[in-house]
């Protein structure tokens, strides 16, 4: 039996971390998708010749089609214009459902048991527009966010006491934008209460940071958002799996 295939569709920052950290499990067969016409072939190639190196020898194909495709059991969507410095989550839902109404045709027609993952933004109107094209059960069109929120408010947490990120609990409830929740009465340090470390005033302002995260990180990059932690985080579930 060969090795399960994960399609990557958009080469970006996001998508091209993804394909990286998904080929160092050496578990998969990676396809990585993308209309600009070399960008994903030559990720792929650059990619496949880090393994000798890094130590894993995962087929990496690029293309601009979505003919090799075929037969994923994982999608993992990343594909749409990112935001800007100034912009919300929402400025980008007419053109980014345009893109992911005809992406998730594309990749349900040629792999009609996939598993997809929504990236793009707005996320959970990404999400509900996937499920829609896909017609496919609920419980396979996921979205990647809450884990970000988290991831963000959890290292916010970690700087502060100068304490290692993974002792750090933290839980963020809601949509993926500026009306996020997150629960500071749920967040320890260690099994420790975080109130019980720290001011209430410093963990309003990391509640606060928390749900501007995206937005400080899209004005300091200027020309892009974020893109490391969801490709690590879906890289180790994958390989839980």
């Amino acid at each position: 039996m060969g090795r399960p295939k994960i399609t990557v569709v958009g080469a970006g920052n996001v998508g091209g971390t993804m394909a990286q950290r998904l080929a160092e499990k050496d578990e998969y067969e990676v396809v990585l998708v993308d209309i600009v016409k070399g960008v994903p072939q030559g990720k792929a190639l650059d990619i496949t010749q880090a393994g000798p190196v890094c130590g894993y020898s995962t087929r990496v194909v690029g293309t601009n089609g979505y003919d090799e495709t075929a037969g994923s059991s994982v999608a993992v969507i990343t594909s749409g214009i990112p935001r800007k410095p100034g912009m919300s989550r929402d400025e980008l839902l007419t053109t980014n459902a345009k893109i992911v109404k005809s992406v998730v045709s594309a990749l349900v027609s040629r792999s009609p048991n996939v598993i997809l993952i929504l990236v793009t933004n707005p996320l959970d109107a990404m999400v509900h527009v996937a499920r829609r094209v896909s017609g496919l059960p609920k419980f396979r069109v996921l979205g990647m966010a809450g884990v970000l929120d988290s991831a963000r408010m959890r290292s916010f947490i970690a700087a502060e006491l100068s304490v290692p990120g993974p002792d750090v609990v933290a839980m963020v409830l809601g949509g993926h934008g500026d009306t996020m929740v997150p629960l500071s009465r749920y967040t320890t340090v260690k099994g420790k209460p975080v109130s019980e470390l720290m001011s209430k005033e410093r963990l309003e302002a990391i509640v606060k940071r928390t749900r501007e995260g995206g937005a400080e990180i899209v004005g300091l990059l200027n020309t892009g958002s974020a893109f490391s932690c969801c490709p690590v985080w879906f890289s180790a579930r994958a390989s839980m799996d």
